[in-house]
């Protein structure tokens, strides 16, 4: 048990390193440059909304189907990177599992583009 701590201790100090040297960044920073916002800072910018308003606020539903349609199609990329690698070994049962794959999405992304999902009005 001794032996498996020791192949551990690397690992530990590295993580006690990356923690103490994050917290060390951190703290420079607040010191070295505080921070003062002016009008512009503070203005509406990339997502419409006022930089400090009511965190209770409401947003609109289009925000949220914009992320969960962005979630989808990302896993969907992240799907394909491990079976293109792999598409040698899988041979044409991994092939055809995955265009049925992209088959649905593809059913998906046209039901939501003819339901006017995309649409930013």
């Amino acid at each position: 048990m001794d032996d498996l701590l020791k192949e551990y201790l690397p690992i530990l100090m590295f993580f006690a390193v990356a923690v103490g040297l994050s917290i060390v960044i951190v703290v420079a920073s607040m010191v070295v440059v505080p921070s003062h916002p002016d009008a512009e800072k503070l203005s509406a910018y990339e997502c419409g909304f006022e930089a400090f308003d009511d965190a209770r606020g409401r947003f609109d539903v289009r925000f949220y189907l914009v992320a969960i349609l962005f979630i989808v199609f990302d896993l969907e990329v992240a799907f394909l990177f491990p079976w293109a690698v792999s598409l040698g070994k899988i041979g044409m049962l991994g092939f055809w599992s995955m265009m049925v794959f992209l088959g649905i999405l593809t059913i998906g992304f046209i039901y939501e583009w003819k339901k006017g999902a995309l649409e930013w009005e």
